[in-house]
């Protein structure tokens, strides 16, 4: 069955405004089902396939021209120098929604398709299921962290603990040796798991190469490499200084929390509930989300974090055109005075009011208290 997105509309909108439109994100996030339903007379030809990349590659022009009236291509990444002649036949026609590209890394990152591209391509993100996308009647969040959001993992039966493992390993043999020449792939995987003991926390990245045995610079590389695959992201800490002495470092997170739990060796849900790194994964899930919401409406992350050095912290600021909203995020499911004690701070150092700051707990219960707004995980949606 299939589930909608959220992403769709603004899809829709993007092809009769540009004449390419890339959908990018993360290998099995569903690019290809929502670009193919979306578009289902639409002609469709994957550059995974052995032959047509070999075709594309040697003909581009014979390649294109079999697709006058408009195409999908699925894994545009794999044959960069299409893209100029994608570029000739744009500018030729000026017709819009003529390409819709999909791939599972930030291709345009690559300097040559992003000079041929610019101006010409509508450039939308799309991650794994968010919360809203699903149905959450009778589940609790642990159930989420465990189960995390890839599509593959509600249209079939097969289990997280079997799913993620084949994940990577897929991750790590095709997608990284397009990214970067990596030799020790045994060390990147293992790099990859230091990484999500480390999901919902300040980067040291002195701390994670040494723990992993590489040099600094190493493990810049490899976190560059993972962002740019979707795997992690670097959440920001807020630049406004308030007159105090701010924490300069990102927090690290991944984009879903499934992963993270399967690469920490959670392999059951009994064990999330009682795990050590509970409040990180709920933390990373919530995280995630908000940042979910900005990208299905097509619209930039506003997400950043605010922390000083003696130790107060907001986990994740919105930045609404200069409007801040604080956001507390806490695990647990009854109320404590505890969960509003930063906010409180923030609240009184920003000049901010009360009503726009929020507590996203562990809980199923909506409150409004005097300190801040109190919002079940469930409802997050309320906040953006």
């Amino acid at each position: 069955m299939y589930i909608s997105r959220h992403l769709t509309q603004k899809l829709k909108q993007s092809t009769l405004k540009y004449p390419v439109v890339a959908v990018i994100g993360p290998r099995q996030s569903g690019k290809t089902t929502l670009v193919k339903h979306t578009f289902s007379k639409m002609d469709y030809v994957s550059l995974e396939d052995p032959d047509i990349r070999e075709f594309a590659k040697n003909d581009p022009r014979g390649f294109l021209s079999n697709y006058e009236k408009g195409v999908i291509i699925d894994e545009a990444q794999r044959v960069p120098d299409l893209f100029s002649y994608i570029q000739g036949i744009v500018d030729n026609k000026k017709k819009s929604g003529q390409f819709i590209l999909t791939g599972s890394q930030n291709f345009l990152l690559h300097d040559q398709i992003s000079q041929s591209l610019a101006g010409r391509v509508s450039i939308l993100k799309l991650l794994p299921f968010s919360l809203q996308e699903l149905d959450m009647k009778n589940k609790n969040f642990e159930y989420y962290l465990y189960k995390g959001f890839y599509p593959r993992l509600y249209d079939s039966k097969v289990l997280p603990n079997d799913w993620y493992p084949n994940y990577i390993q897929t991750y790590i043999e095709r997608d990284i040796r397009q990214i970067k020449n990596i030799t020790n792939l045994n060390m990147f995987q293992k790099f990859i798991k230091m990484c999500a003991a480390r999901t919902g926390q300040l980067l040291n990245l002195s701390s994670l190469a040494n723990d992993c045995g590489i040099t600094h610079n190493t493990a810049k590389e490899w976190l560059s490499v993972l962002e740019a695959s979707f795997i992690i992201f670097l959440l920001k800490p807020h630049y406004k200084n308030f007159n105090k002495r701010l924490i300069k470092a990102p927090k690290l997170y991944f984009y879903d929390v499934g992963l993270a739990a399967n690469l920490l060796g959670i392999d059951n849900l009994d064990q999330i509930k009682n795990h050590h790194l509970k409040g990180e994964l709920f933390e990373t899930m919530i995280v995630s989300e908000l940042i979910k919401k900005r990208l299905n409406l097509g619209q930039q992350e506003n997400c950043f974090f605010w922390r000083d050095k003696t130790g107060h912290e907001v986990d994740c600021l919105l930045d609404k055109a200069g409007v801040l909203t604080p956001i507390e995020i806490k695990s647990g499911k009854t109320i404590t005075s505890d969960y509003f004690k930063d906010l409180i701070f923030w609240n009184e150092l920003a000049k901010n009011n009360a009503n726009n700051s929020f507590v996203v707990y562990g809980g199923d219960k909506n409150q409004k208290r005097k300190q801040s707004n109190v919002i079940s995980w469930k409802n997050i949606n309320k906040i953006v």
